[in-house]
């Protein structure tokens, strides 16, 4: 017996109707993108590893998928390297490429390599999906799609506010209630220089940024694993309970890291974009908190993250700005600032919630019921008007059984059947059935194509 195929773990097949869902969250997305004027692009699934590696901390490097080289991929190593099992050592010698972790970095690769023909600052959006090698869980998968909105070659916290706002008016659209949380890596950075731990930044925001997982104090034991000081980690507590107003937080920092030139300037950004943020009306709620730091090590100012209020599930968007991407391929200080929406956990959010609308289930709006060939002869140049007027429609390919093409009409969702028999060819009409209520209806084709037309 042939083994029953299968796919890998953390990967996932969709059907259909799964895959009307997401195009609707994409297609959604989309158009706010469009909105705020950025434009697509779309870079290769692979990318050198010399392009990767090394801009997603220790952490990431590890979740890098790797691909071996073409051919005989261990002709060059010699047998002493094979028997020393130096995974990195040998990695290095029998792989060159790697399945992109994200879309930030193989933009800021494509920003260098066609700067001659971009004009700054530059606004591109982008949706593909990216890999990592991650121990599958609800909510995480070892592949999936991300949606990137990016503005570099700008330091205007202009750009930090229209993100805030694509953010909000994405999730109003999807009917999403979401918290926006924002920190700012200066503030990290000067904190960590006022417990005098500025070289420990990077082992100080990975650390702080479990905390809403794994609570106060793993972070603090942590922390001290990591060979921080308890001085420094005792220093570290009143930052890490930070409470009150977006205004009364950084206050309280402000304190905190007075003696800090990059601290201070790091909370007169967050002035300045809470400033702007006050003056909109948002469904979003947005709050600063310092314990956000995202693991990314390019990050240099803002940072984002976004929750979603009614389900329990990972961050469903997140990003920031960082200031020398480009710098690692040649190009130097061109500053940039970006979010990524998680598509497949925005889906599970959606449809844990039941707030997908029709139109994001149903792709065919109306069946015509097949019942012979002179029926067939009168209902195709219907058909053809009502795909012109950019109603979705189809027709039975035979002429089954009427009970079997109604419940293929059921499972596949179709919101109208159009019956058509020797009665409604005399009087030149079809009888439009609502598949939701049962109710029909006697139209002529011009009524139809109306009626349906108002419905797309």
């Amino acid at each position: 017996m042939a083994q029953k195929p299968s796919i890998p773990k953390g990967t996932r097949d969709f059907s259909p109707v799964e895959m009307t869902r997401r195009n609707y969250i994409f297609d959604t997305v989309k158009q706010v993108f469009q909105r705020y004027g950025f434009q697509p692009i779309e870079t290769p699934a692979m990318e050198n590893l010399s392009t990767l590696m090394g801009k997603y901390g220790e952490e990431g490097d590890k979740l890098l998928f790797k691909i071996l080289n073409s051919g005989d991929f261990v002709s060059k190593v010699d047998d002493a390297e094979l028997h020393k099992r130096n995974s990195i050592s040998l990695t290095n010698k029998i792989s060159e490429k790697g399945l992109r972790y994200d879309l930030t970095v193989p933009f800021a690769r494509y920003v260098v390599q066609h700067r001659n023909d971009i004009s700054f600052p530059f606004k591109r959006y982008q949706i593909q999906p990216v890999w990592r090698a991650d121990r599958p869980q609800k909510g995480r998968y070892r592949e999936f799609y991300q949606c990137d909105v990016d503005i570099i070659g700008s330091n205007s916290l202009l750009n930090e506010l229209e993100l805030v706002q694509i953010i909000n008016d994405v999730f109003g659209k999807l009917n999403i209630n979401t918290t926006v949380k924002i920190n700012n890596r200066k503030i990290l950075a000067g904190i960590a220089e006022t417990i005098g731990e500025a070289d420990r930044i990077i082992d100080i925001t990975v650390a702080i940024d479990k905390l809403e997982k794994i609570g106060l104090e793993k972070v603090n034991q942590e922390l001290l694993d990591k060979g921080i000081a308890g001085e420094a980690v005792q220093k570290l507590q009143p930052i890490l309970q930070l409470s009150g107003t977006n205004a009364e937080k950084l206050d309280q920092i402000e304190k905190v890291v007075a003696s800090s030139e990059v601290g201070t300037k790091g909370v007169e950004e967050m002035r300045t974009l809470f400033a702007y943020i006050s003056e909109f009306e948002l469904q979003t709620t947005v709050e600063l908190d310092l314990t956000l730091a995202r693991g990314l090590n390019y990050y240099t100012g803002a940072i984002f993250e976004v929750k979603a209020n009614d389900v329990q599930i990972g961050s469903i968007c997140g990003g920031g700005r960082y200031d020398d991407l480009t710098g690692i391929f040649g190009m130097p200080d061109v500053s940039g600032v970006g979010i990524s929406f998680g598509a497949d956990r925005i889906y599970d959010v959606m449809t844990q919630l039941e707030i997908f609308p029709d139109e994001a289930i149903a792709s065919t709006k109306v069946l015509f019921i097949n019942f012979g060939e002179s029926e067939e002869r009168f209902c195709l140049p219907i058909l053809a008007k009502l795909r012109a007027a950019g109603v979705n429609a189809e027709i039975y390919p035979e002429a089954a059984k009427m009970k079997k093409q109604m419940t293929w009409a059921d499972r596949k969702q179709v919101a109208y059947v159009a019956l058509v028999g020797a009665q409604e060819m005399e009087q030149g009409k079809i009888n439009l059935k609502d598949m939701k209520s049962g109710n029909q209806e006697m139209l002529t084709p011009d009524e139809l194509i109306k009626v349906l037309s108002k419905l797309i």
